[in-house]
């Protein structure tokens, strides 16, 4: 075609108008009606109402300041000082102000570290449930991800002292740890990683010797993320100790000792990392520092990993906050872009493109709603006996959010990518940075084959929490009142498959290669239940049923086999996307219809 012909069918428009724009000026919380009603259904109506308005206030700040700032931060990485000019070793790092801002808002501002361990954070009297922390996290870290790492520590680690340190010790550390006085607080960290041993913790090189009445810690941790953390948990291997991963120690490490001095580590220098580059992460010396042991010094790993746990929860969160903000860029782009004369939503490869994108996200968004409101029920939240029943799904939940939602973060914030085209590429825009960032999820806290096995042959093989873990599904479906009777007869027997598969690679060695595959599985099988559980609770609620609809994605695209060379067209299919899609109501009677 010559040039001639194209102009008469392509508009004129300036440069600048025929780019896409970005979220700019958007609320990450009023516009993601998923979450909204989400919450509605793990809630009471008294938390939720006070809830509301900081929630609203994060989604616009997350579209707002918090991005321009955590652009900022990403731009200009930390840089470490190891010596001052009379050359002393005063090892200090420095951040860029954008950075600072950041915490602000997330420690001083809102609390999100602090908000499941003590009262008056937001004006509420109680500490927030697991839920209500989260929501919190996912829209921050639609923003800033690796911030999202210090605020997890923080929390997660004032977790393992209330378990298992002694009370002079949480004394001493947990006050300045929940506080929302930026000039006071105690960030957190957690220094596990060495050379000698990744996720193999059995390797751990690091000693401890008792001399003279203390604890001093020698040796060199490999990936210490928050680097320069005030408070540090690591693991160490005390003198005498057996081999392996039992013979390991759990001790926190002040940065500053009690006479105000540096205490006896460095800081060796900080990694250049492909993602959350605006967090110091670096390589630790340690030189006789003094540190304290939490707990009995042989439980160290079995504590440790409680921490890692709430670290992995929140890990999934993160993951789903970076799916959700490539949700809202392509969502931006496909109904602003103009392509060959058409705005991008009317052409239908484009909204399939937007589908793949966005049901990983409300996946994973149903999952970490889950695993947190086990979490809660485990934990006794709201002055309720502690459920085993909870804490054996929680078991198994924890890892299987890890491990699939890390993993589909990559493939969504990719895709996102693609749906604005060159622009995506360039890193004045988002889409570098959520697809960077999305890569860590995978290998941070454990990486895929790591996690997909401590799933299999752990929580299953060992504990047996599939068994408690099917029955709260089967129980989902069954609550889903209203819900076509041949579709929650498929749902229940997909969860019986899933069950037996996991079982399946459970039972011998000889069937490990089939972890990943049965791990996804049951985040599959997990997500569609919970999100036909939820379309119809929100039916009742407000009169929507679409929940049901994403649900029903899941199995045909994630639990159904496709014949590749199928010529059938559904035609069900420019139904059901044009409701997705939109922003109306979908009752009942027309989810049945399509499904």
């Amino acid at each position: 075609m010559n040039r001639e012909k194209f102009d008469q069918i392509e508009p004129q428009i300036d440069g600048a108008s025929a780019l896409a724009p970005d979220t700019t000026g958007w609320n990450f919380y009023e516009v993601d009606q998923g979450l909204r009603d989400i919450l509605a259904l793990y809630l009471t109506p008294k938390l939720l109402a006070h809830l509301i308005p900081h929630l609203s206030e994060l989604g616009e700040m997350a579209s707002g300041v918090l991005d321009q700032a955590a652009n900022l931060a990403d731009k200009h990485p930390p840089i470490l000082h190891a010596r001052d000019r009379f050359g002393r070793d005063e090892d200090w790092i420095e951040y860029h102000p954008a950075y600072r801002e950041l915490e602000k808002v997330a420690y001083g501002h809102f609390g999100i570290h602090a908000m499941s361990h003590r009262g008056g954070i937001l004006g509420w009297s109680d500490p927030f449930p697991a839920v209500a922390k989260h929501a919190f996290t996912y829209l921050f870290n639609q923003a800033e991800f690796g911030l999202g790492c210090p605020i997890n520590v923080t929390d997660s680690g004032v977790h393992a002292l209330k378990l298992f340190a002694d009370s002079e010790i949480q004394q001493r550390f947990i006050p300045r740890m929940t506080t929302t006085n930026i000039d006071e607080l105690w960030q957190g960290a957690q220094f596990m990683t060495e050379r000698e041993g990744g996720s193999d913790v059995a390797n751990i090189t690091t000693k401890a010797s008792f001399k003279n009445g203390e604890w001093h810690l020698y040796g060199e941790k490999w990936f210490c993320s928050n680097a320069d953390a005030s408070v540090s948990l690591l693991l160490a291997r005390p003198e005498g100790a057996s081999a392996g991963s039992r013979g390991l120690g759990l001790f926190v490490m002040p940065r500053i000792l009690d006479d105000g001095s540096r205490n006896y580590y460095r800081i060796i220098r900080l990694k250049d990392k492909l993602g959350t580059r605006s967090m110091a992460s670096g390589e630790i010396k340690l030189e006789g520092a003094i540190a304290y042991p939490i707990g009995a010094v042989e439980n160290g790993l079995k504590q440790m990993l409680e921490m890692v746990n709430w670290s992995r929860l929140s890990n999934g969160v993160k993951s789903a906050a970076l799916m959700r903000r490539a949700v809202h860029d392509a969502t931006a782009v496909i109904n602003h872009r103009i392509v060959f004369g058409q705005p991008l939503i009317e052409k239908p490869l484009a909204k399939r493109q937007l589908l793949k994108i966005r049901l990983p996200a409300e996946e994973s968004l149903s999952l970490f709603m889950f695993t947190a409101e086990a979490l809660d029920r485990s934990s006794g939240y709201g002055g309720n006996s502690p459920s085993q029943e909870a804490s054996a799904i929680l078991r198994l939940a924890t890892p299987v959010l890890k491990f699939r939602a890390t993993r589909d973060a990559r493939e969504a914030t990719g895709d996102a990518l693609e749906m604005r085209g060159g622009l995506g590429y360039i890193e004045e825009w988002i889409n570098p940075r959520l697809v960077r960032d999305a890569h860590l999820g995978s290998i941070w806290e454990g990486s895929g084959n790591v996690v997909a096995l401590d799933a299999v042959t752990r929580a299953v093989g060992r504990h047996s929490c599939h068994k408690p873990f099917a029955a709260v599904l089967h129980a989902r479906v069954d609550e889903a009142v209203g819900l076509p009777a041949y579709y929650a007869k498929k749902l229940h027997s997909l969860v019986d498959k899933a069950i037996e598969l996991i079982e399946w690679v459970a039972s011998s060695n000889q069937n490990e290669s089939h972890a990943r595959r049965a791990t996804s599985i049951l985040y599959h099988t997990s997500a569609a239940v919970l999100m036909a559980w939820e379309g119809a609770k929100t039916y009742n609620l407000r009169g929507d049923a679409r929940r049901i609809l994403w649900s029903w994605l899941v199995v045909q695209h994630r639990l159904s086999s496709l014949d590749p060379f199928e010529t059938r067209t559904d035609l069900n299919e420019g139904n059901f996307t044009e409701i997705l899609l939109g922003s109306d109501d979908v009752t009942m009677s027309e989810v049945s219809k399509i499904i």
